[in-house]
């Protein structure tokens, strides 16, 4: 294979963007030290609008758009994104080309006063820009008052610090990546906050065309890993899962077997429905399919539908 004499990454600017944009370009200066790496840094409109919710604003793919638009007219030959930020459903003349090695992909409880969820008293305000953190908060922690958090993991800090919340729910897998793991009082086990699609995990996007690269960035792809994000990106396809649902699924690899759980709730978490199902490592999407069917056959479609009309 004949290395490319130059490769260009989109991202975007937040700071764990390019950690995650700098991190993929050390791996490929390692694998080809004749190829010029460089970074592009974007803003995406989904960094522009921080005061709405993200589910009201047209959800995930806003951070995914302009890098898009990088790829396609040529500006840059790949773009990394963090798994749980890419949409269901690619727009057509795009593709991943590798799934990274995850991350922890834990949620994080972040308080400045309390050790852990169980310690907040009744009333106090969490933070979370997550329809799917927020219901299953609230189906364990009905007392506990759960407001908006947008912005990027600084900003969010920063709010905490500012006093504004209690305590805010995080991604471990960011502030790990950015060295603030000290700022984690409590990673919360999977079986209590059912982690987003494809979290803790990066993603390479690519001009579907672009056939080239997929020899280039396969030493990247994590097999384990794209088997377990790709059970979970099949079982919210499934259900039509975005940032206006309340659904996260975990899948896990032992051996040639794949091990997943996944939830659909209404956002106030009363109605919360929760499924697990198992298959083989080599049939993911198989697998997520399944899991969505057990969801709908226990009444996932009444909440999905209740929730289309809110």
């Amino acid at each position: 294979m004949n290395a490319p004499k130059k490769l260009v990454i989109a991202s975007r600017e937040s700071a764990l963007a390019m950690w995650q944009a700098r991190h993929i370009q050390g791996r490929l200066q390692a694998l080809y030290p004749e190829t010029e790496v460089s970074i592009l840094g974007m803003t995406t409109t989904g960094d522009q609008i921080l005061d709405s919710p993200l589910a009201r604003i047209g959800g995930k793919g806003l951070f995914v758009k302009e890098l898009e638009q990088a790829l396609a007219d040529g500006r840059a030959d790949l773009a990394v994104h963090s798994m749980k930020d890419v949409p269901m459903h690619l727009p057509p003349g795009f593709a991943l080309a590798a799934i990274g090695e995850r991350e922890d992909p834990r949620d994080a409880f972040v308080s400045n006063d309390y050790p852990d969820l169980e310690s907040l008293p009744a009333g106090s305000i969490v933070g979370t820009s997550s329809l799917r953190r927020q219901s299953q908060l609230q189906a364990r922690f009905p007392d506990l008052k759960v407001e908006s958090l947008r912005g990027n993991l600084q900003t969010r800090l920063r709010k905490l610090d500012e006093g504004q919340y209690a305590a805010i729910i995080l991604a471990a897998a960011g502030l790990k990546r950015l060295g603030l793991e000290s700022r984690i009082r409590e990673s919360i086990d999977p079986d209590n906050s059912i982690p987003a699609v494809g979290q803790g995990a990066l993603g390479i996007e690519i001009n579907a065309e672009r056939l080239d690269l997929l020899e280039v960035l396969a030493p990247l792809n994590h097999a384990a890993t794209a088997a377990c994000v790709e059970a979970e990106r099949g079982m919210s396809r499934a259900l039509a899962g975005s940032c206006q649902v309340p659904l996260g699924a975990f899948a896990q690899q032992h051996g040639d077997t794949l091990q997943m759980t996944g939830f659909v709730a209404s956002i106030d978490g009363k109605d919360l429905l929760r499924e697990s199902a198992q298959g083989p490592a080599n049939q993911p999407e198989a697998l997520g399919q399944a899991l969505a069917a057990k969801l709908v056959a226990r009444g996932a479609d009444r909440i999905l539908a209740a929730l289309a009309h809110e």
